[in-house]
């Protein structure tokens, strides 16, 4: 079961962390969930630096489901997985323009359809760019502190979103994800979490941490 302290270890992050958002770079709902698909196991500051010369030449869906793929692969080959992400850019794409009337859709299961598209990447875009809670995303640092703070046992991330979306009220959904990421990055890391540093400390088991 989710840690009962989750409504303390909320009011923490919400003080330590207002203005926690995607850190992910973007101007509408397609640049947002392009940039996600690069995000698969790669830093957001390396799609950052991506993303910039990707829209400048390929601006939409439409521009990106024509663009020629070794030309894609280039642009996106620092993310890691470039041949996948490239095609998953222009198939996503495709489907966009040809099934979605050009615009990236507000659904769970009309995002899911799209090629490279799982639940957290459906969740980065609903709720960052339409203010739309579905879920909580779950990345590598919301997996790895969930287990720490105790919020779930579970190993599988959609299994740790239930598990979250179960203790967190839906208003939080959004922006407690964001929250965890900041803090995953800043003090929670994998390998040498700053506990001494961590305004969590007295709430946080530290599971999996050498006390």
């Amino acid at each position: 079961m989710p840690d009962k302290n989750i409504a303390g270890i909320s009011a923490i992050l919400k003080k330590a962390y207002p203005d926690a958002d995607c850190s992910l770079d973007h101007k509408n709902p397609f640049q947002l969930l392009a940039a996600t698909i690069l995000s698969a196991q790669c830093t957001d500051e390396r799609v950052n630096r991506v993303t910039p010369a990707l829209f400048k030449k390929y601006p939409g869906p439409a521009e990106m489901a024509e663009a020629p793929l070794p030309d894609l692969e280039k642009l996106v080959h620092s993310t890691g997985f470039y041949k996948n992400k490239a095609l998953s850019l222009k198939e996503a794409s495709k489907a966009i323009t040809g099934d979605f009337g050009g615009k990236v859709p507000k659904t769970m299961e009309e995002l899911l359809t799209l090629r490279g598209v799982a639940r957290k990447t459906a969740n980065v875009v609903l709720g960052s760019a339409y203010g739309i809670a579905a879920g909580v995303v779950v990345d590598t640092h919301v997996k790895r502190l969930a287990f720490r703070l105790g919020l779930s046992k579970e190993t599988d991330p959609e299994k740790i979103e239930q598990d979250l979306m179960k203790a967190l009220p839906k208003k939080d959904w959004i922006w407690f994800a964001h929250s965890l990421v900041l803090h995953g990055r800043a003090v929670c890391d994998a390998r040498n979490p700053l506990c001494e540093k961590c305004p969590l400390t007295k709430l946080c088991p530290k599971l999996g941490v050498k006390k």
